[in-house]
């Protein structure tokens, strides 16, 4: 079993990651492929350490630093059958091997995908977290949550048959965001099934400041509204309602400015108002998920999560439609370290 992780500016989280990828309670020979970016943080220097100790890591280069070249650099250098993606940000379960593998031979599918179970080390790393973990903070994939096994759109992170990826031919290097869904969508084209599995879980890190969330979500939202330029239809309706809220909010502001100065006046304000009951509503299911249970326990956390939600959905939304009108050209995740451009997930 190949596993494979691209690498960038990841020194604080790659030893742990690396560590239950070794763990993993499964028969026959493993490998640990880290197609590593060009990183200022150390975190070169702590892989080949990594590497020094045990001989089923294997370093390659990754000089672009994007994603999907990452991911088929290590996959092309990986020598085994089964493919198994996994992120630096990412912490396995003794037995998530094991158990994918019985589950890809089980339903005889091609790539198979758990949930992507959020935690966080700060109280805003948690907000973020619980927005993750929640239906209302990233709109209801399977893997943000689900609990029916069967049949999916995507799978997170995913444990693939390599002759299927060599059929389909890898994944797509012009695509830096959205690069799984893509691959997944060739996959189902091909005839083959992508299957979800709630009883496999991956512990995963979020970002862990406002501003590199926002820059993230942002950079996400825009290559999703490429994809759409690409793929129409072939996206879930849940990818619109982000920008939806978005061009309410935008409508609101006009209306709004309208009416102060005095150009919509009468019915015809009143009317106008009718832009402002879904932000009402907005706000109103907002407020009330930050409030329950779902918020956290304290009132800091509530704030932290009442903040995020919104924070998420905007700048997802925001870059989505830039993404649908002017495209995403070289748009890249800059949040993984101040301005340097790091598009890894």
């Amino acid at each position: 079993m190949s596993f494979v992780m691209p690498v960038l500016n990841e020194r604080d989280y790659l030893r742990r990651a690396v560590e239950t990828v070794l763990g993993q309670d499964i028969a026959g020979p493993t490998e640990i492929i880290l197609a590593l970016g060009p990183s200022t943080d150390g975190t070169t220097e702590l892989a080949r350490q990594l590497a020094g100790d045990d001989d089923r890591i294997v370093l390659i280069d990754n000089p672009a630093a994007d994603i999907p070249i990452g991911l088929n650099l290590a996959i092309r250098a990986g020598r085994y059958p089964t493919v198994v993606r996994v992120d630096a940000h990412s912490e396995l379960d003794p037995s998530y091997a094991r158990r994918a593998l019985a589950t890809l031979d089980r339903v005889r599918a091609a790539n198979v995908g758990g949930v992507m179970r959020a935690d966080g080390r700060t109280p805003f790393q948690r907000a973020v977290a619980r927005a993750y973990n929640s239906p209302i903070g990233l709109g209801g994939g399977a893997y943000h949550g689900g609990t029916q096994e069967g049949a999916a759109e995507s799978a997170y992170l995913g444990v693939m048959r390599r002759e299927v990826l060599d059929e389909v031919g890898g994944f797509d290097e012009s695509i830096r965001r959205g690069e799984d869904w893509e691959l997944n969508l060739r996959i189902r084209r091909a005839g083959y099934r992508v299957w979800f599995d709630p009883t496999l879980a991956v512990t995963y890190w979020p970002r862990e400041s406002w501003t590199r969330l926002a820059r993230q979500f942002a950079a996400t939202g825009r290559w999703r509204g490429e994809l759409v330029r690409r793929f129409g239809r072939g996206n879930s309706l849940r990818f619109f309602a982000p920008p939806a809220l978005v061009v309410t909010f935008l409508l609101a502001a006009v209306v709004g400015v309208l009416q102060l100065t005095g150009v919509l006046h009468g019915w015809w304000a009143v009317a106008a108002s009718v832009v402002y009951l879904p932000l009402l509503a907005y706000v109103v299911v907002i407020g009330g998920y930050a409030l329950g249970p779902g918020g956290g326990r304290g009132w800091r956390d509530k704030l932290w999560t009442a903040a995020v939600l919104p924070t998420m959905h905007l700048s997802w939304g925001w870059g989505f439609l830039l993404g649908v009108i002017g495209g995403a050209h070289d748009t890249v995740d800059t949040s993984r370290l101040g301005s340097r451009n790091t598009p890894l997930p």
